[in-house]
C-alpha cells in the first residue's frame, strides 16, 4: 500500500495525541524508508516489469530486511522501545511499535506472494493490486478516515495550519493518482531507488505540520 500507510499515522493522531505526527508518520512508512537504503547497498532487489500487478510495475525479488514479518517485528519492538526511552510514554510506545509492524499487514494484503514470513522464506499476499478499482476504494477509504480522525484531533491556528497540512494531502494524492492511472514505470532501478528517497519526505513535511497545528 502506500497512502493507506499515511492513513494509519494519522489515525493515530487521536490515539495518541501528543506524540508528533511525524513520529507517526516515520513508524508507519518505516520499510519503505529503510527500503531504498538496502536498494542502494545492493542487500535488496526488485525488478521493473510493466504489468507485474495491474497497479505496480514492481517484482520485489528480495527485500528480508526491510519487508519479511520477522524483521519488520525486530524493526517494531526496536523503534517502539527507542520511543519509549526517550519520551517515557508506554502508550506512545505501543502505538509507534503498531504502526511499524502494521506495514507488513498492509502490504501483505495489497502485494502478490511475495511478502516472506522470514529472510529466505517463501512469499505471502493477497494481490489486491492486482484490481485497480479495489485498490483504490480500500486505500481511498482508510486515507479518509485517517485524516478526518487527524482533522477532529487538530486544528489550525492560522493560515499556516492549513497550508501545511492540505498541500501535503494534495502532493500524496497527485503521487497516488499517477500510480492509479498507470503513468509510465520508472526506466532503471537506479532511478526507482532515488525516486524511492522521496519516502523521507512525509515525516519531514510533517514536522512542519505539527509545528503550525494544535490539538483541538
Amino acid at each position: 500500500m502506500f497512502i493507506g500507510h499515511y492513513a494509519l499515522a494519522f489515525a493515530a493522531k487521536k490515539v495518541t495525541p501528543r506524540t508528533s505526527l511525524a513520529t507517526l508518520l516515520f513508524a508507519s512508512a518505516w520499510c519503505d524508508i529503510l527500503w531504498p537504503v538496502l536498494l542502494a547497498l545492493g542487500w535488496e532487489r526488485v525488478k521493473i516489469q510493466p504489468g507485474a500487478t495491474a497497479f505496480n510495475p514492481l517484482v520485489f525479488e528480495s527485500y528480508p530486511w526491510s519487508h519479511s514479518l520477522a524483521l519488520v517485528l525486530f524493526w517494531s519492538a526496536l523503534i517502539g522501545g527507542l520511543h519509549f526511552l526517550v519520551r517515557r510514554e508506554r502508550k506512545a510506545a505501543l502505538v509507534v511499535s503498531l504502526l511499524v509492524l502494521s506495514h507488513w499487514a498492509l502490504d501483505w494484503i495489497s502485494h502478490r506472494p511475495d511478502m516472506p514470513i522470514w529472510p529466505g522464506g517463501a512469499g505471502h499476499g493477497l494481490g489486491l493490486w492486482n484490481h485497480v478499482g479495489p485498490t483504490v476504494l480500500v486505500e481511498g477509504t482508510l486515507f479518509a478516515a485517517g485524516v478526518a480522525l487527524y482533522l477532529r484531533t487538530t486544528r489550525a491556528p492560522s493560515w499556516r495550519g492549513h497550508l501545511s497540512l492540505w498541500s501535503f494531502l494534495v502532493l500524496i494524492l497527485a503521487m497516488y493518482a499517477g500510480d492509479a492511472s498507470g503513468s509510465a514505470p520508472p526506466p532503471s532501478v537506479q532511478i526507482l531507488t532515488g525516486f524511492a528517497f522521496l519516502g523521507w519526505l512525509p515525516p519531514l513535511w510533517g514536522i512542519w505540520i505539527e509545528r503550525t497545528r494544535a490539538l483541538a
